[in-house]
């Protein structure tokens, strides 16, 4: 039997997928743009992203973190940007980027399709 929100079209969430503010935004993000920056220091324990300044670097930490833990976006500091100029992140070691990941495109389409309950 498929999710309520979706029908089953979701990729099998099992149930409700609860995302805050920050994540929806960061998700709608990467929907217009397929790869943004990242950096960590080098325990790559907090991801940080500098690229929007409508939150603070804790609260899109804590959305990419949860993003990715989801399995909805992937995080790769192995993976740098091509021709990003990471100076803003230089007080940072690993420089990567991050990207929707499969199902992350599908729960990304669904809410565009059928909207969200708040």
């Amino acid at each position: 039997m498929g999710c309520e929100n979706c029908g089953g079209g979701c990729g099998g969430c099992g149930g409700e997928l609860l995302l805050t503010e920050a994540e929806l935004a960061l998700l709608r993000r990467l929907g217009e743009t397929p790869f943004l920056p990242a950096a960590a220091g080098l325990d790559v324990k907090t991801p940080v992203y500098l690229e929007d300044r409508e939150r603070s670097r804790e609260e899109y930490a804590a959305a990419i973190l949860a993003l990715a833990g989801k399995g909805l976006i992937r995080l790769d500091y192995d993976v740098p940007l091509k021709g990003f100029d990471y100076a803003a992140y230089r007080d940072y070691p690993l420089h990567g980027s991050m990207a929707l990941t499969g199902r992350g495109q599908d729960v990304l389409e669904q809410i565009e399709i059928l909207g969200i309950r708040e």
